[in-house]
């Protein structure tokens, strides 16, 4: 009776240990700003991203195995995104990295990713040039120059604006793509600029500048800042009787414009993005209700990226046998990728490939139509 007994005791801890071995986790980094002044987007990114995960999670995880995200703060700095993708790539074995927040961080740390074939994934670089970096560097955040010039041209048939003026961040190199690309689509609009004024991260005052643009009468100021910087611009030109619309790029399509610049000093800010939290679709719906109930406050544009951006990488990675072999393990999860297409809170996505500075097929894009949204009493409303 006792070698019965021992003969089903093993039996079932071999059964046991085959569950285990069965489900896994699957390390996913996640590289984001969680401290400096690129936070304000890296908390609602990493919201995102968890939220998406606990659903994912819930319903079975990836053939069984459950996504685990080892995260850590790249502080919006170059250099420390360089390190925070090493230690994650080197010492953490992570499958892939979503991540960094900041384009000034992406194209510091993706060159690692790309030389250590793995999969980095941003959900909030839009500046030019991110992908040329290679075949593993892949986003779902749509560049600059595809939502810009949208932009202009909705404010533009809707505000009847005969001219501008310019002011943007020249350190940075998200601001300084987003100058570019406004620059171009004004010409192509034929909209004349009155003056083009910059200034650098960190500043604080901006009335200089403002004033110098109040005086040459423009019909709207277009600006290519950061929120940090982006707020008290709009703050300041108010104060000095600047009731101007503003057009502003990615990096001001946050609901946290509503604290930096509060009451009616963000009136009348126009943004576009592929989400918009009055785009009422079935999936945009559901995740903004989730959304609120997890974290008890409203989404924006930056977790809805990241909320899509995990389901992406789940719908690969359940196309993919992992194997355990690391290199082997992120070759396929590479391969996978590119042909995913996805309709979440952002609406319907799929990835376009782009090309290297001596044209040759890189990385990849994301496709999605723009929606343009203009801020008022505190809400961003949706623009037809």
């Amino acid at each position: 009776m006792q070698s019965v007994r021992t003969l089903l005791l093993v039996s079932l801890m071999a059964a046991g240990s085959l569950t285990a071995a069965q489900a896994a986790d699957i390390k996913i980094g996640m590289a984001e700003a969680l401290s400096g002044p690129a936070a304000q987007y890296g908390h609602s990114i990493e919201n995102g991203f968890q939220l998406a995960a606990s659903e994912i999670n819930a319903a079975g995880g990836i053939h069984g195995d459950k996504i685990k995200f080892v995260v850590e703060d790249e502080q919006g700095k170059k250099d420390e995104a360089i390190n925070v993708f090493k230690k994650l790539i080197f010492q953490d074995n992570v499958l892939m990295i979503f991540g960094p927040t900041l384009s000034n961080s992406a194209q510091a740390a993706d060159p690692i990713a790309q030389a250590a074939k793995t999969v980095a994934f941003g959900t909030s670089n839009t500046a030019d040039g991110i992908t040329s970096i290679g075949n593993y560097i892949f986003r779902n955040s749509v560049t600059e120059a595809d939502v810009l010039p949208v932009t202009l041209s909705v404010a533009q048939r809707k505000l009847g604006i005969k001219k501008v003026a310019v002011l943007y961040g020249n350190d940075d190199v998200f601001t300084v793509s987003g100058y570019q690309n406004f620059k171009k689509a004004l010409a192509d609009l034929k909209i004349p600029v009155t003056t083009t004024e910059t200034f650098a991260k960190g500043d604080v005052d901006f009335k200089a500048q403002l004033t110098k643009i109040q005086s040459t009468h423009p019909d709207a100021i277009v600006l290519s800042a950061l929120m940090a910087e982006g707020g008290p611009i709009m703050v300041q030109a108010r104060q000095l009787g600047i009731k101007l619309p503003f057009i502003g790029g990615n990096g001001m399509n946050s609901v946290k414009i509503f604290t930096l610049a509060p009451g009616d000093a963000s009136n009348d800010l126009w943004v576009g993005s592929p989400w918009s939290i009055d785009n009422d679709t079935p999936q945009n719906t559901k995740f903004v209700a989730a959304y609120k109930a997890k974290f008890g406050a409203a989404p924006d544009q930056f977790a809805a990226q990241s909320y899509d951006a995990t389901y992406i990488a789940a719908q690969a990675l359940k196309t993919i046998k992992l194997t355990g072999n690391l290199a082997a393990d992120r070759a396929a999860l590479r391969n996978a990728l590119p042909s995913v297409k996805w309709t979440g809170a952002t609406g319907a996505f799929e990835f376009i490939q782009a090309k290297n500075k001596a044209g040759q097929p890189a990385g990849y894009d994301a496709k999605q139509t723009a929606i343009i949204s203009v801020t008022h009493n505190g809400k961003y409303t949706i623009e037809k």
